[in-house]
């Protein structure tokens, strides 16, 4: 039962990235895509933040604690969110998010392959292979 609620919430998750993606695309194209990416970091910032203070165990005192490379994954969610904005004006959302999600895929089976960054060794068989490449197909016919 977990795991099937853990998986609802990854997909609504992924709903809302599209979600995302279509206000972004807009707000780039009004206030500068630099400043959209900014309004997103902000307002999640500020709810993280409000979310901490209420938090009853917060650890945000060891943070700077871990290896610095741990930390470089903040460096990719502004890229993120700036190709979101650039993209989606000019290919569409779904076309934005397929794409996105090719990446996320591809990634995601090497990590999970080869046990980088500290995941679990899982080997890639050929379903996952075949899930790429109709990924692959869905991006071609978009």
């Amino acid at each position: 039962m977990q795991h099937a609620l853990i998986l609802l919430g990854v997909l609504i998750a992924g709903m809302g990235l599209s979600v995302e993606a279509g206000l972004l695309g807009p707000l780039g194209e009004q206030v500068g895509h630099l400043s959209a990416t900014l309004s997103i970091f902000l307002v999640g910032g500020l709810l993280l933040s409000l979310a901490l203070v209420f938090s009853p165990n917060p650890k945000v005192a060891t943070l700077f604690r871990q290896p610095r490379w741990l930390l470089t994954g903040g460096l990719l969610g502004p890229f993120y969110v700036i190709v979101l904005t650039l993209a989606t004006p000019i290919v569409g959302v779904g076309m934005t998010m397929v794409g996105i999600l090719c990446g996320q895929v591809a990634a995601s089976l090497a990590l999970d392959h080869f046990g980088w960054l500290g995941s679990e060794c899982r080997g890639v068989d050929s379903y996952r292979v075949l899930a790429l490449v109709m990924i692959l197909a869905a991006l071609w016919l978009m």
